[in-house]
């Protein structure tokens, strides 16, 4: 048996999703619980990565419950043990082919910029990036050079080994956030590098304050080596939105 679950979490409090020795991770966490629910140490994959600070609405993963366990109501019993800011949005049976990382075939990313330069509503400020006035224009005239397939290895950081660079971008938008002060970048693409939207999200800063000019995004593009880097931006304005299967 295979249970998929869909998860929302907020980053803050957390030293990303992957385990790591003496951090606390949003994967600990639900292996915890789940040991407590089956009585024994339970596995979970997840879909994506996120990093320390990221945030998600739709992060999925993947467990095998023990034999004698499998008709547990996961949800409600997960909830019920998961710190608050943690929540299993769905969990279902699917079939044991599946694998949340592996069976992923699109993922879409949201990152949000704070553009009013003397305040920031102290409810947002987690999940913003304070970075002051952008050229909204500016940034919209180069945006749609990243759509379509081409290899992003200028985008990745180091730290997880991959045969290629090469992705494909479904599409990518620039629309007001929730409150007037943010910009959301939605991105949708078959797959992302280590911290490739954070960095995009980098190379958009950059052209929103006129730091470099638009022949900058070909040239990261037609060299596409780290050396010609935009910044990474902050972790906490990342939120993976949904995977698709």
């Amino acid at each position: 048996m295979t249970v998929k679950l869909v998860l929302a979490y907020t980053g803050t409090n957390y030293a990303g999703w992957q385990i790591q020795d003496n951090a606390k991770t949003v994967q600990g966490e639900l292996e915890n619980a789940l040991q407590i629910l089956c009585g024994q140490k339970v596995r979970v994959h997840g879909a994506s990565r996120t990093d320390a600070g990221v945030h998600a609405l739709g992060q999925v993963a993947h467990f095998s419950p023990p034999q004698k366990r499998q008709h547990i109501p996961w949800q409600k019993a997960l909830n019920a043990l998961l710190p608050k800011d943690i929540s299993v949005l769905k969990a279902e049976e699917v079939n044991d082919n599946f694998h949340s990382r592996f069976s992923a075939k699109a993922k879409i990313y949201s990152y949000i910029f704070w553009i009013e330069p003397n305040f920031v509503y102290p409810q947002r400020l987690p999940f913003v990036w304070e970075c002051g006035d952008l050229d909204l224009e500016a940034i919209k005239g180069v945006k749609d050079l990243l759509v379509g397939m081409h290899d992003f290895g200028a985008f990745m950081n180091a730290g997880t080994p991959v045969k290629t660079t090469v992705r494909t971008i479904h599409w990518l938008e620039l629309n007001q956030g929730f409150y007037p002060q943010e910009i959301n970048l939605r991105i949708k693409g078959d797959g992302f590098l280590k911290q490739m939207v954070r960095n995009i999200a980098g190379l958009f800063w950059l052209i929103g304050k006129h730091k470099v000019s638009k022949d900058f995004v070909f040239e990261l593009l037609e060299n596409p080596i780290r050396q010609m880097w935009p910044p990474t931006a902050p972790a906490k304005g990342l939120t993976l939105e949904k995977i698709f299967y």
